[in-house]
């Protein structure tokens, strides 16, 4: 095999509750994530020689050990001993720094393409073991579906897969610092944590109305006091018929949940016509 392709699935979060900061400066957490049907493409292919050669149609990203694709390819690399060199191609589809898992999914997809490119045999378990050395979301992102997250992202529990129904993304043209967004989280004397329990429950219902009602994120005051354009966001999405909204991530991007695709549909024409979003997109569950 001189070649493999892959859909790397952005993710939204229905709940995310910070838990606490751990004496090693990570934090734990608890999240409920679904994967969606928006998608960057990933093609992997042999090359001569020892190389990692990374190219992208994307502006404005790195293509060198900077970018979680490099740092995957070469964390796997460095575990299974010499393999050839590999170019890595990115279609980038989901929006940059937008709370959505794209730098997560495409190492992810990385993971499993070198795995499969060069016939590695490690299990979902070893890539999963690996991911969480890239960061927090690429355990998950090697999973995907609907699941729940815990501890720094290495515990994963399968759920019922999230009810077919209209998801609406749109990100606003900004960006946000994870790590400013957790710091700012930390100092707060008041912090919010969402009912997981109560998501779940409504996931494994599959009851869309229920789990509109019990979105919640831990990050998401804090990111809005920065940035209000995620409250307007938020505000017009529910006015445009969303049956809940939440911030995903630490943002800035805002989803909300619609009965079907049409209703999404919809409602992003609205959204786009008040001009407070730069990206905006339609999706289902996968």
């Amino acid at each position: 095999m001189d070649t493999v392709s892959y859909k790397a699935p952005a993710k939204i979060n229905l709940a995310l509750n910070v838990v606490r900061k751990r004496a090693d400066n990570y934090h734990e957490v608890r999240m409920v994530m679904v994967s969606i049907g928006l998608y960057d493409e990933l093609t992997l292919s042999r090359i001569k020689g020892s190389d990692i050669v990374l190219e992208s149609d994307a502006l404005g990203i790195p293509l060198n050990e900077d970018n979680l694709i490099y740092k995957a390819a070469a964390l796997i690399k460095n575990k299974c001993g010499t393999i050839e060199g590999v170019k890595i191609t990115l279609k980038k589809n989901i929006p940059v720094a937008a709370g959505l898992a794209g730098g997560s999914t495409d190492a992810a997809a990385t993971l499993k393409g070198m795995n499969e490119l060069f016939d590695l045999g490690l299990s979902q378990k070893e890539l999963r073991d690996l991911g969480v050395k890239l960061g927090a979301d690429v355990p998950y992102c090697i999973m995907g579906g609907t699941a729940l997250s815990e501890g720094i992202g290495e515990v994963l529990t399968p759920l019922k897969k999230m009810p077919e129904c209209g998801i609406l993304i749109a990100k606003p043209g900004i960006g946000v610092s994870t790590g400013y967004v957790y710091n700012a989280y930390d100092s707060l004397e008041e912090k919010y944590h969402p009912d997981v329990d109560a998501m779940i429950k409504a996931v494994e219902n599959g009851d869309i109305n229920l789990i509109a009602d019990n979105l919640g994120n831990s990050l998401e005051g804090v990111t809005v006091k920065e940035h209000p354009v995620i409250g307007s966001i938020k505000e017009e999405m529910l006015k445009a018929g969303a049956l809940g909204s939440l911030m995903s991530g630490s943002g800035p991007t805002v989803f909300g949940l619609f009965n079907d695709r049409e209703e999404a549909q919809y409602a992003a024409g609205i959204i786009k016509d008040t001009g407070l979003a730069k990206d905006i997109a339609v999706a289902g569950p996968v």
